[in-house]
């Protein structure tokens, strides 16, 4: 005979194991499984969500799965001598909803790709040419950093900031790769110095513990 406590321990666990049943795993949470075989982006619509809306199946080419944009070399010659050129969703409608999207980093002799973070995404690059200091910084400053030559590869992990530089006198080149179809990504020295609107000076010269006249100097850097 089952006693009224028993019943309703059984009760209980048989409750507790349908709701794990039922609950999605955490693995599952971060992105949901696309219910489409496609769904290219329908960049001109507007979007409240992650993903762009899909184009409608018959507006869909085989121009939306090829992007080219890759295969060209960056123009260098500018603040950072580095030329980031990007294949996400935005040049790339047919990554929508693939969580995939690559780079090409193109260096001039001396270039670098400046301290920066992608808030969507982990990053993992291979050096195609030139030697490449890549570094990451850990949310408890911990520094880590490593000479890269061509066909070596380096992760980065999402949203940590991290920065390339070319070691060498003549070009690099590496291509990356992301968990997202649109990582994002956060300059350091723009988001300071280049904000628009302007960053309040005293926040500023609070951080860097510096006058005005030293931040004025590093914002005429960053004026394009």
């Amino acid at each position: 005979m089952v006693t009224s406590s028993a019943s309703s321990l059984i009760l209980f666990c048989l409750t507790v194991s349908l709701l794990l049943l039922l609950l999605p795993l955490p693995s599952h949470c971060a992105d949901p499984d696309p219910l489409l075989d496609l769904c290219v982006a329908n960049l001109t619509a507007s979007t409240s969500s992650s993903y762009f809306p899909c184009k409608l199946p018959s507006e869909v080419t085989a121009d939306d799965f090829v992007f080219d944009g890759l295969s060209k070399q960056g123009n260098v010659t500018n603040l950072f001598g580095v030329a980031v050129t990007t294949g996400n969703v935005l040049s790339f409608p047919g990554l929508n909803t693939l969580g995939l999207s690559m780079n090409r980093v193109d260096f001039g002799p001396g270039g670098i790709n400046p301290p920066h973070s992608h808030p969507r995404a982990s990053e993992i690059g291979i050096v195609i040419e030139g030697t490449i200091l890549s570094g990451i910084v850990t949310t408890k400053n911990v520094y880590y950093g490593k000479v890269a030559t061509a066909g070596q590869v380096f992760a980065v992990p999402r949203g940590l900031v991290h920065f390339e530089l070319n070691l060498g006198q003549t070009k690099a080149l590496f291509f990356t790769a992301f968990n997202s179809h649109l990582p994002g990504s956060t300059v350091l020295p723009l988001s300071l110095f280049a904000a628009a609107p302007s960053i309040p000076m005293e926040v500023l010269t609070k951080t860097y513990l510096v006058d005005e006249d030293a931040i004025n100097a590093m914002k005429s850097k960053f004026v394009f």
